[in-house]
């Protein structure tokens, strides 16, 4: 039993890791979070809905079905999972030209795609490629989402104003509303700037107060009693029980994957590094252990649910587990009372919601994506990495002007150009004796010696195909710059992790050189692993008695030989 219990501990799925252990004090407060994310975000899925394209009860399935799925299979005790401005806006991107907005086949693709995202999530579970997440930049990720949100708040500028608005594009809509301006229907944008203004200031109060609730509530016992359907859009019916479970109702072909391959591949990836980055950070706050892998898991069947419950893509939001956190919500627990709170909603209350003004959704969206423009981030990374501010600055102009899924493959190439660069060249040190004898790092510029003869050169990185020509460069410079002339040349090789197949043709040209300066190379504090993986190439190069394990070693020996 044993034997075939380790065979498939792989495949063992992850189950009520964000839940128990189960505290009973804290219970309360699970269902206090759990009613408090329901109030709040149940008015900001509907939202979302308007960014993606389909009816809005679609909003109100992301928060019963993969909510729930989530919430047993994951291993974050803190990460929310549902509709996102990010992806809805994704999805609403690869969908044009495809399928009719807001039709049965456009909604049967947005499931299509929840699928597909939720295969991408799953074969990177099987690699395990939950690292992954860590090439999305910090940087990238803040210029990413803050020109979703202005491409997200531009979009529902016609919906506040009682315009038809049209246009595919930012810019196309904006001059859509321009041409229609005279249009303006001034009671639906009364009732707008009226939501606006309770919002902002329920949380200028409170962040706890459910202003988006108050005003949506509000507007609909107004629209039921003041008919504003008589002078604006309202939603008309919308369907009441539980979401038909099935497959997405489409001519399944590999032609139409392979459409929408791209979109299933970008929304992956914004999933991958969102959830990821809100899931570490809320791990760190609480000292609890997260895994990358295992959250892909209960990703994975979150949208595989969506995808079978005629919704669409869902992802990890920080904001909706920034509305866990300050309610008190501790474990995924709060995410099933949430569930459950929606289940009541969509048996006994949807009715009501066939009175709900357009122009108040729209507002919604508007404040959701003003919130997703992160200036205070963006000013953080002007002031202390300059040229990464031009980064997230390019990753947000190509979001805002040329699209969504261009932006998101943007961000991802700049993420890994932004790594390779801090790779590429690396800063170098030479290490020299103090006053107190403890070696320091100075620059390489200074030609600085440990000793009359010898120099501690530390390269800072792993050496691979793209540095190895700094790493030839500097030392020949300070070969040929030194006095006193040397006798030894010690390479510092603690920092150095790998030493792929190019650097190592570079290290024995540049031992050929050094022997014929009648300089001897040494290397020190070189990892066992690398030593090991290399150990063939390099000792015919060096010989077996080039190799030190401390500096202080070579220091002992170079004084000896001397």
């Amino acid at each position: 039993m044993t034997t075939i219990k380790s065979k498939f501990e792989f495949f063992r799925i992850p189950f009520l890791q964000g839940v128990l252990p189960i505290n009973s004090s804290q219970i309360p407060a699970e269902i206090i979070a759990g009613i408090t994310l329901a109030a709040l975000a149940i008015p900001e899925v509907m939202g979302y809905t308007k960014i993606a394209g389909t009816p809005v009860i679609t909003g109100l399935y992301t928060m019963l079905i993969p909510m729930f799925l989530f919430a047993i299979f994951c291993s974050s005790r803190h990460l929310v999972v549902g509709a996102d401005s990010a992806t809805a806006t994704i999805l609403a991107a690869g969908l044009v030209g495809i399928a009719a907005t807001g039709s049965d086949e456009y909604l049967a693709l947005a499931g299509v795609l929840a699928l597909m995202a939720a295969g991408f999530l799953f074969l990177a579970r099987f690699i395990g490629l939950g690292f992954m997440a860590d090439f999305m930049s910090r940087t990238v990720l803040i210029g990413f989402l803050s020109g979703v949100g202005i491409q997200v708040a531009l979009g529902e500028v016609s919906g506040m104003l009682g315009l038809k608005g049209g246009g595919h594009g930012t810019l196309s809509k904006i001059w859509e509303d321009v041409q229609s301006i005279g249009q303006v229907n001034f009671y639906a944008l009364a009732v707008a700037l009226s939501v606006l203004l309770i919002i902002v200031t329920s949380r200028k109060i409170s962040h706890r107060i459910p202003g988006a609730l108050i005003a949506v509530v509000g507007a609909i016992i107004l629209s039921w009693a003041l008919d504003f359907s008589k002078h604006m859009h309202v939603l008309g019916a919308v369907p009441s029980g539980l979401p038909h479970i099935g497959l997405p109702e489409v001519k399944w072909s590999w032609e139409l994957l392979q459409k929408l391959v791209p979109t299933a591949f970008a929304m992956f990836v914004v999933i991958l590094a969102q959830s990821a980055a809100t899931s570490r950070a809320y791990a760190a706050r609480y000292n609890e252990r997260f895994s990358a892998n295992i959250d892909l898991t209960g990703l994975g069947l979150a949208n595989i649910g969506a995808g079978l419950s005629g919704t669409f893509v869902v992802n990890g939001s920080p904001t909706k587990t920034q509305m866990v956190d300050s309610a008190g919500g501790r474990s995924q627990l709060s995410l099933i009372f949430t569930a459950l709170i929606v289940l009541l909603v969509l048996l006994f209350l949807t009715a009501p919601l066939a009175f709900m003004p357009e122009a108040v959704l729209s507002a919604v969206v508007f404040l959701i994506g003003i919130e997703l423009v992160d200036l205070k981030g963006m000013h953080s990374i002007l002031k202390q990495r300059p040229s990464e501010f031009w980064v997230a600055m390019i990753t947000l102009l190509m979001v805002v002007f040329v699209g969504v899924e261009d932006g998101i493959i943007l961000a991802i190439v700049l993420s890994l150009i932004d790594h390779t660069r801090r790779g590429y060249q690396p800063k170098n040190a030479l290490l020299v004796p103090g006053k107190s004898g403890i070696l320091r790092a100075r620059p390489v510029a200074d030609k600085a010696q440990a000793l009359p003869g010898l120099v501690i050169y530390r390269f800072t990185h792993s050496i691979y195909y793209a540095n190895a020509q700094q790493l030839s460069e500097e030392i020949t410079a300070l070969v040929n710059d030194s006095k006193p002339p040397l006798h030894w040349f010690c390479l510092d090789a603690s920092a150095v992790d790998d030493i792929d197949y190019t650097a190592t043709k570079t290290l024995r040209s540049i031992h050929q050189i050094l022997q014929e300066k009648d300089i001897r190379l040494v290397i020190a504090q070189i990892p066992q692993d690398v030593r090991q993986e290399n150990h063939h190439a390099l000792r015919k190069a060096f010989g077996k008695h080039a190799y030190f394990n401390t500096l202080e070693e070579v220091l002992d020996a170079y004084r000896h030989k001397k």
